[in-house]
């Protein structure tokens, strides 16, 4: 799908279909009077044959014939004008492309909705990103003949304004940019959803590293990559990461990539993801129902891995390294077991009380890999965690832990800005105490109350003194039923935050 800005009046776009957003009720919209009046009342008598109101969700395609040059009209209501939110438009942008894809329409022109001269590049990149991310698929496994169809919609033109007045030339340039940067957005988070939507039989953790690896191929000169196998982490210490990972015959695999700017870096950012590319909860197991999805449990390394796909296409002026520690979660002789004491990378001793609290086990070992081999500036680590982030927050909305205030202020304001939803927890020091242990320095989890955050304690222990912010995205990070711009499974979650945080604008 081809983007670009179109320079002509809205009724002569000579394209299959103009779209528009109406706010409230339509008759008082000018852009509805004006193709309204095209058709001689005909869009107003469709709209009351339909119900259509513009309330949100509401859509109305309307066959102009001949009254517009557009052989279809279709409008899309967004409810009232101050309830907008720039991150629905990704959503308005999906459905502009399903409803294109719908009637066959290879060519379409959507007019900008009126935002503002300061937020029209941050919508514009919205639309373009919602267009490509509501027509995503994961077909691989699809035999049928209407899986493997390209979507017909070839061109999505904008139209800043309806009279096709001429741009300045700091405009245009500002909306081709976006365009540009939508496009990487939208790959990098199509790419992890790819990641998190194969079968675990597929996505082991070799297979997660040479994805990684192509990443790094395709950016030779910019982006190294270390994948390190178990002996090399053996040697390091990394007794909680490699206990996870015995039960299964697939060998665990930490993944280190690096980016560095071509001038000296501002600071150096180390982003790290959980990687359990199958989850079974070990001898704490899972019930079948909350095991069938379980394959989504490596999310957080897929957004990192994918977001350093983007990040290297649009630079950055820091040092990023993404590093996944994975590996499978499973049951056999060798898995580890209750009561089993632990020793991690930094001598920290871990009693275990629960083999499906595996995810803190791996990250905490991967933080200190990061914080004694990278030394970095910044931390941020991203994980499908606890149950009970969802429990407190819902199925999409990722919970926030920092200690750090000027630094979780800056990455809530980079995941505002991304239209990612996201909300502070409190790290909240009292609740240490549940993780103490008679015969270990911890245990690795607490009581049932605020198991998110002690869930966030834990890995504050191998965080240290570096500034760090904890991301728990268990409930965004999959969907059993969608959205337009998500559909269900994978949704490639944070990718766009980390992307707007570490990447140049």
């Amino acid at each position: 799908m081809d983007f670009s800005h179109l320079l002509e009046p809205a009724l002569t776009a000579s394209v299959d279909l103009l779209a528009f957003v109406v706010f409230g009720e339509p008759a008082k919209d000018p852009i509805w009077k004006l193709v309204d009046g095209a058709t001689k009342g005909g869009l107003a008598a469709a709209a009351k044959g339909e119900s259509f109101e513009g309330k949100s969700g509401q859509t109305l395609t309307f066959w102009s014939a001949g009254a517009t040059a557009a052989k279809r009209v279709l409008v899309i209501g967004a409810g009232a004008k101050g309830d907008l939110q720039l991150a629905q438009l990704r959503d308005v942008g999906a459905v502009t492309a399903q409803i294109a894809g719908k009637v066959g329409a290879e060519t379409l022109a959507l007019l900008l909705p009126a935002v503002g001269a300061n937020k029209e590049a941050a919508a514009v990149q919205m639309l373009v990103e919602g267009a490509l991310l509501g027509t995503y698929k994961f077909s691989r496994y699809l035999t049928g003949n209407d899986a493997k169809k390209p979507p017909t919609l070839k061109t999505f033109g904008f139209l800043t304004d309806a009279k096709g007045a001429k741009p300045k030339a700091a405009q245009a340039k500002a909306l081709r940019a976006a365009i540009d940067r939508g496009v990487v957005v939208a790959a990098a988070v199509a790419r992890a959803r790819d990641l998190v939507n194969e079968p675990a039989a597929f996505m082991t953790p070799a297979q997660l590293a040479i994805e990684a690896e192509s990443i790094a191929k395709k950016h030779k000169g910019t982006v190294s990559i270390t994948v390190l196998g178990p002996k090399k982490c053996d040697e390091l210490g990394m007794g909680m990461f490699l206990a996870v990972g015995k039960g299964s015959d697939q060998e665990p695999r930490l993944i280190h990539m690096t980016y560095k700017p071509g001038k000296k870096a501002k600071k150096k950012l180390a982003l790290i993801g959980k990687g359990i590319t199958f989850d079974s909860g070990g001898y704490s197991l899972k019930p079948s129902n909350a095991m069938e999805d379980m394959k989504v449990d490596m999310s957080g390394a897929a957004a990192v891995i994918s977001a350093m796909d983007a990040i290297a296409q649009l630079g950055s002026e820091y040092e990023v390294h993404v590093i996944a520690a994975c590996c499978e979660n499973l049951v056999s002789g060798r898995a580890y077991k209750l009561g089993d004491v632990l020793a991690s990378m930094d001598g920290t001793t871990v009693e275990i009380n629960n083999t499906d609290a595996e995810g803190r086990l791996t990250l905490g070992d991967a933080i200190t890999y990061a914080r004694t081999k990278v030394e970095p500036d910044e931390m941020f680590d991203f994980a499908t965690l606890t149950g009970a982030c969802m429990v407190a927050l819902g199925p999409y909305t990722a919970g926030v832990m920092s200690d750090h205030e000027n630094l979780v202020r800056a990455w809530m304001g980079a995941a505002e800005r991304s239209g990612e939803d996201m909300w502070r927890l409190p790290l909240n020091p009292r609740l240490r105490d549940q993780l103490k242990s008679s015969v270990a320095d911890m245990r690795n989890t607490g009581d049932r109350f605020g198991g998110a955050i002690t869930a966030g304690l834990f890995l504050k222990t191998f965080a240290r003194d570096t500034p760090w912010v904890h991301v728990d995205i268990a409930g965004p990070a999959s969907l059993t039923s969608g959205r337009p711009h998500q559909p269900r499974g994978g949704t490639g979650f944070a990718v766009a935050s980390i992307i707007e945080y570490a990447a140049k604008r």
